[in-house]
């Protein structure tokens, strides 16, 4: 894969660094400083900056099957409320995107595609939690409509380690260009 970091090609996804995630994938919060500089580095070289976010109806009607109980149990993501909010250190500038999802991909009943299309975008680099499920998904569906991939392995969580690294050795055999953070930052210099 071409590594070339062209703000015109490029966008910065950050998937659901958000406080209820937080809460739910502890680990989460551990890559919220790589992600800061990453955002930070992307904003300074013009990057296009996206922040997809998970929201839920507050009746809990458009949550995933297997997670209906626990949603009952103790609602999370609900639009509107503080614990739907990205992270405080994350926060969108004035004009970035907010992509908002009810599921693991990005690109599932959103306007993501319409959006990288507008925009001009063939490259997409990643982080944000969980590796598994949210970003597993945007990922392959990325692969899908033809997008290079580059992964921050780094500015990317999961609930455990072990789960963190199968996902990332699967990704890479799809073809994802997997880096640490500090890698991007340089190209971006």
């Amino acid at each position: 894969m071409d590594t070339d970091i062209s703000p015109k090609i490029t966008a910065l996804l950050i998937i659901d660094m958000q406080n209820d995630v937080m809460n739910m994938v502890p680990p989460g919060r551990q890559v919220i400083p790589v992600i800061k500089r990453v955002l930070d580095a992307s904003r300074k070289k013009g990057i296009s900056v996206i922040h997809k976010i998970r929201v839920h109806r507050p009746d809990g009607i458009d949550v995933e099957r297997f997670r209906i109980e626990m949603f009952k149990s103790k609602p999370y993501l609900v639009e509107g409320t503080p614990g739907a909010e990205i992270v405080p250190e994350l926060k969108p500038a004035r004009k970035e995107l907010i992509v908002k999802g009810a599921r693991f991909s990005g690109f599932f009943q959103t306007d993501m595609q319409l959006i990288l299309t507008r925009l001009g975008i063939k490259k997409l680099v990643i982080c944000g939690v969980q590796t598994p499920n949210c970003i597993r998904s945007t990922v392959t569906d990325a692969i899908g409509y033809d997008y290079d991939v580059i992964l921050l392995k780094d500015a990317i969580a999961a609930q455990t380690g072990q789960v963190h690294e199968a996902n990332l050795f699967d990704m890479k055999n799809m073809g994802v260009t997997i880096i640490p953070a500090e890698e991007f930052l340089r190209m971006t210099e």
